[in-house]
């Protein structure tokens, strides 16, 4: 998913107890949020993220050459709608009870319900059923999916996003616009029917069609794509990556459109605009896990006068739980009680932020109602995965499995090895990952058993046994009981 945001220049922030109703911020110029999210993008899908597909994405690619790009970027959980809803709120899924595809709990504030009592105009361009309940986000404008051709129409989100901007524009309202764009999500372009875990949902054929009628205007051919190293580059996968990117690719015209509206409307030079995904791609190892690939996010962000242009934060990791108290501190608005992710505003300006050389990511359930417990410590070189649900025998279950992508894989696995091994591992797992992206940044070899890397393994464990105790994760005891003595005091 792609993540915009914008905010006005010159805003006065102001201060305020928590506890306290949330109030109008009286200022001369007001912070506006835009929020523009693509679906099921990978980290690496862009021009100015590593892809060598020439022309990929020029919208996002210039978008970065005027602002900040967070190399460490992540969401907290690979998948749609727990993604979603810890970006509104700030939590962690046990935390705001959206494990998989469910509301989040009544008594979890939104940022939303902030927004909306401090004046705010609230919007949602698609993906309008992955935030619920309904009356926790408080949408005054909503424009279904059907109305932009199954999320897919860069023509459809310019004018229903030159229509929003002027609407709060007129009303004298600052606003917050989540604009999803359901690119590069299955079906991709040029596609004939989804595929996915389990029988088709009640609406899935019927949005399969209207996303065929999305125009495309380029579309990429198997010889012209790189398979991703996790994978293996059978010609069924091939074919499904050159699908994906054409999906990419029309996704980065939905984000130009989105911003040739704001500039139209002559909010450009005042604006903070966000862009990343909501989770990685829908291959196996990707998204529904929690490997780099699963959520590391292209995290772009521009703010004229405030961001200087062209720059790479290689340092700071920054999580979806953050969104939130960022968007908060930007408006001058109380910040909410027991959140679990913090501001990142200061490294906006420029400034030094302690505690920011790793991310803890999660994944729960999946769209099916499975359930897969994982944890995960990310840090620039290692990542240390805990699967709770691995015990030899069951057998993980997600949108990948039904894909022409694993159906090769599977079946190559009869005569090759190293493809046998790949989906016996994707199938069943370990207990405990570990993996040196500096020498694997494919995370195709597991290490948890290396004793040369037993001091780096230790720091991990024991880093995520602070985590899920801090937390009073539900998961902490398994882990405890699978580490046995293998944490640090």
């Amino acid at each position: 998913m792609v993540l915009g945001v914008v905010w006005l220049a010159g805003v006065a922030a102001a201060r305020g107890d928590d506890e306290a109703a949330p109030r109008a911020v009286s200022t001369p110029a007001r912070v506006n949020v835009l929020l523009i999210t693509a679906d099921d993008m990978n980290w690496d899908s862009t021009g100015v993220t590593g892809c060598k597909i020439p022309g990929i994405t020029p919208h996002i690619d210039r978008l970065a050459s005027q602002g900040m790009r967070f190399a460490q970027g992540h969401v907290t959980v690979a998948v749609c709608q727990p993604s979603r809803s810890v970006l509104m709120t700030g939590r962690y899924p046990i935390h705001n009870g959206a494990l998989g595809f469910q509301p989040i709990r009544g008594d979890v504030p939104t940022l939303q319900e902030r927004l909306r009592a401090a004046g705010y105009l609230n919007g949602i361009f698609a993906k309008v059923g992955h935030l619920a309940p309904q009356n926790k986000f408080c949408w005054d404008v909503v424009v279904s999916a059907d109305d932009l051709a199954a999320g897919r129409s860069p023509k459809a989100y310019y004018e229903q996003s030159k229509a929003f901007f002027a609407k709060a524009r007129d009303v004298g309202r600052p606003f917050f616009l989540m604009a999803n764009s359901q690119d590069p999500h299955r079906p991709f372009a040029g596609a004939n029917a989804p595929e996915g875990e389990g029988p088709a949902r009640p609406g899935v054929a019927r949005r399969a069609a209207a996303a065929g009628t999305a125009p495309i205007s380029r579309r990429y051919r198997p010889d012209e794509v790189t398979v991703p190293a996790f994978l293996p580059d059978l010609p069924a996968v091939r074919n499904e990556i050159a699908q994906f990117y054409t999906s990419v690719h029309r996704c980065d015209e939905i984000v130009g459109e989105i911003l040739r509206a704001l500039s139209e409307t002559g909010l450009d030079d005042s604006t903070l605009v966000m862009f990343l995904s909501d989770n990685g791609m829908p291959f196996p190892f990707a998204k529904t896990n929690c490997y780099q690939f699963s959520t590391r996010t292209p995290w772009i962000v521009r703010w004229p006068g405030r961001v200087k242009s062209g720059t790479v934060n290689e340092e700071d990791f920054i999580s979806g739980i953050d969104f939130t108290p960022t968007v908060l501190e930007a408006a001058g608005l109380p910040p909410m009680a027991d959140v679990d992710g913090r501001s990142f505003l200061s490294l906006l300006r420029g400034e030094k932020q302690a505690g920011r050389d790793r991310v803890f990511t999660v994944f729960h359930r999946t769209s099916g109602g499975n359930d897969f417990p994982m944890r995960a410590v990310h840090d620039r070189r290692f990542g240390y995965i805990f699967n709770a649900w691995a015990d030899g025998k069951t057998e993980f279950r997600n949108e990948s499995r039904g894909t022409a992508s694993f159906r090769a894989m599977d079946k190559a696995a009869l005569d090759d090895p190293a493809v046998a091994a790949r989906v016996k591992m994707f199938l069943l797992r370990a207990r405990e990952e570990f993996y040196d992206y500096q020498a694997d940044p494919a995370a195709l070899h597991n290490l948890i058993d290396d004793p040369g890397h037993k001091e780096q393994i230790a720091q991990l464990r024991a880093e995520m046994h602070r985590t899920l105790k801090s937390l009073n994760d539900p998961l902490l005891a398994d882990f405890e009981k699978a580490t046995q003595g293998g944490l640090r005091p």
